[in-house]
């Protein structure tokens, strides 16, 4: 008889679900990621100032053209950078040195497509070639623009010392710099394509760096004088470094 005075009774609260990471929302859902990127030096701002813009553009219709100028951009800058490289010589590593750079650069990463694109069908990831594709010539661009940052410091250096040894080691280590901001890209990337885990990824990191840094060996010398192109005898990285430093 005192229903309408009753106290209801009391709803328990409800129990949150999983929290979706507010920190990092899918690319394009700002429209200032959806504005399109033209040109190569549109493509380079793009790289540096706003990398979820790239990825987002990387998986729509006509990506095409942006994987083109990414790796037009890729070329040119180790071109460029090779040509620093080869100051440190003179005469015919002016043009060997980036030869070598740029074609070590682009075999290595096509060495590494295939396996990059099967640890992404692995991981869960719905992506096509094309976009996994599109990644890893982000990687390269974004490598590439930073060893260009790089370059003067590298030219400072290549006409104060005659030491191959620490002028390789110094190369090394803006390479290395250049390719933790590359595959920080790569690996963004790679969780805004519906990858599930990152194990995959991680196991490609490691073969990438160990491909690349063969290919320092095998298209050696990109630093100092030799009498032939390519080298004749057939060498591990790790070994050549140490022939390096014995001399």
């Amino acid at each position: 008889m005192n229903d309408a005075n009753a106290i209801p009774p009391a709803i328990p609260p409800q129990i949150p679900g999983a929290i979706r990471d507010p920190a990092a929302p899918p690319p394009g859902e700002s429209p200032g990621e959806r504005t399109p990127i033209t040109g190569l030096a549109g493509s380079v701002e793009a790289m540096l100032r706003e990398p979820r813009r790239v990825m987002y553009h990387l998986r729509q219709q006509g990506q095409g053209r942006l994987v083109a100028a990414l790796l037009v951009i890729s070329l040119v800058c180790s071109l460029i950078y090779g040509v620093v490289v080869g100051t440190f010589s003179g005469d015919e590593q002016l043009w060997a040195a980036p030869v070598k750079i740029a074609a070590g650069l682009f075999v290595a990463a096509l060495i590494c497509l295939p396996s990059l694109y099967i640890f992404s069908c692995l991981s869960g990831s719905q992506a096509r070639l094309i976009e996994v594709f599109g990644l890893l010539a982000g990687l390269l661009a974004l490598m590439t623009v930073l060893l260009i940052g790089f370059a003067p410091v590298a030219w400072v250096f290549s006409q104060s010392t005659e030491s191959v040894a620490a002028m390789g080691a110094l190369h090394l280590l803006f390479w290395l710099i250049a390719a933790c901001f590359g595959l920080r890209f790569l690996h963004q990337g790679f969780a805004h394509l519906g990858a599930k885990s990152s194990s995959g990824l991680k196991v490609w990191i490691v073969i990438f760096l160990l491909v690349m840094l063969q290919m320092t060996t095998a298209l050696r010398p990109m630093l100092g004088q030799a009498d032939t192109f390519f080298p004749q005898k057939k060498m591990f990285f790790l070994s050549h470094w140490v022939e390096c430093l014995r001399r």
